[in-house]
């Protein structure tokens, strides 16, 4: 016996709906601050300072470094709804839903990517040959 087959509407998700079906409201669950593009060792080590706390990771795109802090918004709620929605702040106004995290990964469009300390000081060994003599020489300076 053949089963009848249930034809159910496929849903087309627009710019409208589309944060309705987002689970967890991935947009509101962070915030990057641009950075200016790290060059000496010195950039790094406060990079490394940065990264050492937590929730907070490093990445590179095309836009250029970028610090991520992983913290939900304050003012989301528990259905993924903005809580002060009329009267949110203009960043999040601006904010365009037409290609988000909801689509893709954010670290799919990554160059460098940092999830912690460890990842980052193997990045700043590799880059810098003289990493960690110039760690020991300031351990050393600090004890004098």
């Amino acid at each position: 016996m053949a089963k009848e087959k249930k034809n159910t509407p496929k849903i087309e998700i627009t710019r409208e709906n589309k944060c309705s079906f987002c689970q967890g409201a991935k947009c509101c669950t962070y915030f990057t601050q641009h950075l200016d593009t790290p060059r000496a060792m010195d950039d790094f080590d406060q990079l490394l300072w940065q990264i050492s706390h937590r929730d907070v990771r490093l990445y590179k795109d095309d836009d250029g470094w970028f610090l991520l802090v992983e913290t939900p918004c304050l003012h989301l709620a528990d259905d993924g709804r903005c809580g002060i929605y009329e009267s949110r702040p203009q960043v999040c106004r601006q904010h365009s839903n037409d290609y988000c995290e909801f689509d893709a990964s954010a670290e799919e469009g990554f160059d460098l990517y940092f999830d912690g300390y460890d990842a980052l000081l193997e990045y700043c060994r590799k880059r810098f040959k003289g990493w960690d003599k110039r760690m020991k020489r300031l351990n050393k300076e600090t004890k004098a």
